[in-house]
């Protein structure tokens, strides 16, 4: 069973995820080099779809079923 990020917002350490099942989920930004380094309005632009969220303009890609299960993404060059 998997379950769908509904909204996303930040601190300054936290990503924040709403999911569909009434969950919220915060995962360490540190984790993300790509979001941390970016500014506010590049973290806003965000997609949302079934498998996960996506940031066009920083190449980075996360998979909910992935941040759910605790896995860290490979970390990339910022």
């Amino acid at each position: 069973m998997s379950t769908s990020a509904t909204e996303v917002r930040f601190d300054d350490d936290t990503m924040w995820l709403s999911l569909e099942d009434g969950r919220t989920l915060g995962v360490p930004l540190a984790w993300f080099p790509r979001l941390l380094n970016a500014t506010p309005a590049e973290r806003e632009a965000v997609t949302l779809s079934p498998f996960g969220l996506h940031w066009e303009a920083l190449d980075e890609d996360l998979s909910v079923e992935a941040l759910l299960a605790g896995e860290r993404p490979d970390t990339r060059a910022a």
